[in-house]
């Protein structure tokens, strides 16, 4: 029979080794029992917000997947990132700044 794949690549550089204990301390602090270092780490971006209604869902949907990811095998971790908002910026200059800034957004979440 094969060998199961280590999926786990960037999450063992965080966790693994005496000197990611203080990693694993803070994961422990979150909720990660020892199972949740054995899986591989993945993160749910959220843009959730209570400023549009386009945002104000999002959370419900990140739990969601959260909960997918947990039954196949993973350990996943939401984290919140920026937000843009075109209904409030529109008819301003600000509206000129709506899509150059989804690529300031993406780079926060890589």
């Amino acid at each position: 029979m094969a060998e199961k794949k280590d999926l786990r690549i960037r999450s063992k550089v965080i966790s693994e080794g005496v000197n990611r204990v203080p990693n694993r301390a803070m994961l422990r602090a979150v909720g990660f029992q020892d199972a949740d270092f054995k899986k591989p780490m993945i993160g749910v971006a959220s843009t959730w917000s209570e400023v549009t209604p386009c945002n104000i869902h999002i959370n419900d949907l990140a739990v969601r997947a959260k909960k997918g990811i947990q039954e196949h095998g993973g350990a996943p971790l939401i984290f919140n990132t920026i937000t843009v908002s075109d209904g409030i910026s529109m008819g301003h200059e600000g509206m000129l700044y709506s899509l150059p800034s989804r690529e300031a957004i993406a780079d926060s979440i890589e």
